[in-house]
């Protein structure tokens, strides 16, 4: 049991002890002043004292030679929030010295002592002080300067004996005004003849506050130009008058000119003025015993614009241009795009706020193409100048870089590392002539192997003849459609009659066949119509994908439909702009205009006036579907590169019946056309 106890009572010792070590250290460099009871924020000293010294906490030495004790008296003197003093009929006068390390002091309450006059200073390093109990000690007077800074809430004042004269007209007016309560308190005051008088009655002759006039209420300069201010005090007592100019930038000098009787003016010089100082208040202030006025002049200062930056695009919700313009008065903004001027749309707009003389905002890019690159001038214009800078923004690279057609990209492209090409040195003539050794090697042995694919491939594997058009589906699913000899251009293709189409490295003889082009149509008559669609037209959104014919691009097409202002489509690009590529363009864009069947994919029409050639199908959101299919069944998980089962899960047994339906009709009517699929 003892055992058990003996940590609780061992931790009670150490806890006693590291307390009473605590306690002797803070006694040992804290004293607190005689007559005096000190806690961390308070002094209160109300037995009397004959002392003639305002009470301060006092260190004493413990020992150590490295001031510490000082340092840690200054740090509980800001600690300090009230002073409390009674009875302490030696304490004659207040000093700023006295008051200087009680920086934190809210509360000062001197009262029923002998004090008699207090420094005009004496307050300047107390600006939190709210509340100040002077009442019940020998005040003859008191300058209104010494509260000037501080923001009181209650002055206490009664039982003093202060003389009935201009020193202290600032109370009365308080008084009146019901500042720092003083409204409810019952002030006197000492006449001449030593009788009292209630303070709200005394009248004394020429003692007012004083009068204050400037030259201007606004003053207006030019960049560059000099001022002359005047300023006007007057009054009786007669007024001291200066400029306050704490913080003004341009070159200032005062001069007092006039000094008569009841009128004190001073002048103040600006010498070429900056636009540092524009919105500056300029205040003059006129002071005697009874108070301070004062009076305002704004100046302003017209300048020309400065283009203070101009960042190049970063990428935040859109991209952004941010720039900041200043300029009096404000500047009116255009920019240029390489050289020309930009037109707002919704695809660039500017958004700027303007606050006094500064402009500050962003020229806006919603999903900017490789057409917008180029470079940006900000041009900022006012009445007195212009400005400018200019900026390179790079956004996309060119999808085309051999084609300047009018195709905007919108989808970001990812920046592509510079390609860095180092020159070999001609020194190495026996590895060139090597390589190119090979080189006609390997095309001479292309050559023969073509030539004896296309001696002995010529038959049909499966011997099929009459009249077929063949289709290859071996093309990447991700277009609609895809080219019969899927894009690939080879030497035997050039040789290939207007009656024969290349499936892979194979010619195969074709016979068009009759029945297909039945109701007057034939790819090769003038009366099949071939839709085309122009360029301007066409506005590529993303990369779907590319096969051996060119890359598939999901677009939007205006003008396409005559109830849809634009619609989503896939246009295919022809990679190869060969001339055979070229024909076998034309002669599959023929062919997919007769193939007319709401469950066949449909062939909109071609845009052929520059490079690449483009074929437009309709776009269709979901997809392959033969990869559709496979996503939504029971195997899934398996067939699906291991993805996740969409949330849709499997097809149902109708909605399976409903699409073998419709893939049914759409093969009876290729059938009825004598289309025949390989």
């Amino acid at each position: 049991m003892d055992v058990s106890l003996c940590p609780a009572k061992c931790s009670f010792w150490r806890i006693f002890l590291l307390g009473s070590v605590w306690l002797d250290y803070v006694g040992s460099v804290l004293a607190c002043p005689a007559n005096c009871v000190c806690s961390k924020t308070e002094i209160n000293c109300r037995r009397p004292d004959d002392g003639n010294l305002f009470p301060l906490l006092e260190g004493q030495d413990s020992g150590n030679s490295n001031g510490n004790a000082s340092i840690n008296i200054t740090d509980i003197s800001r600690n300090i929030t009230s002073i409390h003093i009674e009875n302490w009929r030696s304490l004659h006068t207040l000093n700023a010295v006295d008051m200087e390390l009680y920086t934190g002091l809210q509360n000062l309450t001197i009262r029923n002592s002998g004090l008699r006059s207090i420094q005009p200073r004496a307050f300047a390093k107390n600006p939190h002080l709210r509340y100040i109990n002077l009442s019940s000690n020998r005040l003859t007077t008191l300058s209104w300067q010494l509260f000037q800074t501080l923001s009181l809430r209650e002055l206490r004042l009664e039982q003093n004996f202060f003389n009935c004269s201009c020193d202290i007209r600032w109370m009365q007016l308080w008084q009146e005004q019901g500042e720092a309560k003083l409204n409810n308190q019952n002030l006197y005051c000492i006449n001449a003849d030593g009788s009292q008088l209630p303070l709200f009655r005394m009248n004394i002759s020429q003692c007012d506050l004083p009068e204050i006039s400037v030259s201007h209420v606004n003053l207006t300069v030019r960049e560059g130009d000099n001022a002359v201010i005047t300023c006007n005090g007057s009054g009786s007592p007669l007024p001291d008058v200066d400029w306050i100019v704490t913080g003004l930038q341009s070159i200032n000098t005062h001069q007092t000119n006039l000094n008569w009787t009841n009128v004190h003016a001073i002048n103040l010089t600006l010498v070429n003025v900056t636009s540092e100082d524009n919105g500056f208040t300029l205040t003059c202030i006129a002071e005697n015993v009874v108070g301070m006025s004062n009076a305002s002049v704004a100046l302003t200062v017209y300048y020309p614009p400065r283009v203070v930056s101009l960042e190049e695009p970063e990428l935040r919700l859109e991209h952004c241009i941010e720039f900041v313009v200043r300029g009096n008065p404000p500047p009116t903004l255009h920019w240029l795009h390489n050289g020309q001027p930009l037109r707002e749309s919704k695809i660039i707009h500017v958004e700027y706020y303007q606050e006094g003389e500064i402009s500050e905002g962003c020229l806006l890019f919603n999903k900017p193409t490789h057409y917008n690159n180029g470079n940006y001038t900000l041009i900022a214009k006012n009445p007195l100048g212009t400005a400018n800078q200019t900026i390179n923004g790079h956004f996309l690279k060119e999808p085309f870089p051999e084609s300047t057609d009018n195709f905007i990209l919108f989808d970001e492209v990812s920046p592509t590392p510079p390609i860095t090409v180092t020159h070999k040195p001609e020194e190495d003539t026996f590895g060139v002539s090597i390589a190119v050794g090979l080189a006609a090697f390997a095309c001479v042995l292309l050559v023969v192997l073509f030539i004896m694919i296309n001696k002995y491939g010529r038959r049909s594997k499966f011997g099929m003849k009459g009249p077929v058009a063949v289709i290859s589906g071996e093309e990447d699913s991700a277009s609609p459609l895809h080219h019969i000899n899927h894009g690939i251009t080879t030497p035997s293709s050039l040789d290939a009659g207007p009656d024969t189409v290349v499936i892979g490295m194979t010619r195969i003889p074709v016979i068009e066949n009759p029945q297909y082009f039945r109701q007057g149509h034939n790819c090769h008559k003038p009366d099949t119509y071939v839709q085309h669609i122009k360029r301007r037209d066409i506005v590529l959104k993303r990369e779907l994908g590319e096969g051996a014919f060119g890359k598939v691009f999901l677009a939007e097409c205006y003008n396409l439909s005559p109830t849809k202002d634009k619609m989503l489509v896939a246009v295919k690009a022809l990679k190869d702009p060969t001339l055979a590529a070229r024909k076998d363009f034309q002669r599959e864009a023929e062919l997919l205009t007769n193939l007319q069947h709401e469950h066949i994919v449909k062939f909109y029409g071609v845009c052929g006036d520059g490079d690449p050639l483009i074929m437009v199908f309709e776009y269709m959101k979901h997809g392959d579907l033969n990869k559709f299919l496979r996503a939504h069944g029971p195997d899934a998980m398996i067939l699906v590169d291991g993805q996740p089962r969409q949330a849709k899960g499997e097809l149902g047994l109708s909605q399976m019946l409903h699409i073998a339906s419709q893939i049914a009709s759409g093969m009876v009517y290729l059938a009825s056309q004598h289309f025949v699929h390989r």
